[in-house]
């Protein structure tokens, strides 16, 4: 065949991407690879992606934990919002709910701080002090409620989540136990369940397990 009908390709340059390396296909097949804006699991040792909130406390109405949905469902068949209440404490956050859907209200009335509050303080008297209007509460009727407001925020214990609450169990410690305690407590009892500290005896390890776990847990709060 002459030079004339010779076949010359058009394009000559093949480009061809150089293969990926051992990481970035370990990335692209990583089935508990996270996607941007996609949350863990909050559950200790749980890979699986986040897609239900369930409520930390009823103390603490805006935080959650991100739960996979069965750990959600899990979560949800032992959460009580009223554990921890008495029957009148019960009885009264019901009727809240009813009266104003648990929302928090003011009352329209002035300050007691406030300029027109000792105007009229000044011209019709109060409790126990002078004035046309004043009064005596020698048992203190008018002020039960505020006496049982008080004792309640003085006796409250810290807000602490149901996961947090058991974590410290597991550990044998109280809801106010701080960073130092934690740690403390979880290295004591890393040495006394662990099966070199028993001769080889494994009787301790379910508790171990639970040790660990519950050490994990509290990491994950910020609480250890």
């Amino acid at each position: 065949m002459s030079g004339a009908f010779q076949y010359k390709p058009k394009f000559v340059d093949i480009r061809v991407r150089p293969p990926k390396s051992e990481e970035e296909e370990a990335a692209k097949n990583d089935v508990n690879r996270l996607k941007p804006g996609e949350k863990r699991c909050d559950h200790p040792d749980c890979l699986s992606v986040a897609t239900a909130k369930a409520p930390k406390s009823r103390d603490l109405p805006n935080d959650f934990y991100n739960f996979c949905q069965p750990h959600a469902a899990e979560y949800n068949k032992s959460w009580d919002y009223f554990a921890g209440m008495n029957e009148g404490q019960i009885r009264r956050a019901r009727e809240d709910e009813l009266t104003t859907g648990g929302r928090p209200t003011w009352a329209f009335k002035a300050s007691p701080n406030s300029r027109e509050a000792a105007a009229f303080a000044a011209k019709m008297g109060g409790q126990n002090t002078g004035g046309a209007g004043a009064y005596a509460d020698p048992f203190g009727i008018f002020g039960a409620a505020k006496r049982r407001a008080q004792a309640e925020a003085e006796t409250a214990s810290r807000r602490l989540g149901k996961l947090e609450r058991q974590a410290l169990a597991d550990l044998d410690l109280d809801d106010n136990a701080d960073k130092e305690a934690i740690r403390a407590r979880y290295l004591d009892l890393v040495k006394r369940c662990h099966p070199d500290a028993n001769g080889g005896d494994r009787s301790a390890e379910h508790k171990l397990q639970r040790v660990i776990k519950a050490y994990k847990t509290l990491q994950k709060t910020g609480m250890a």
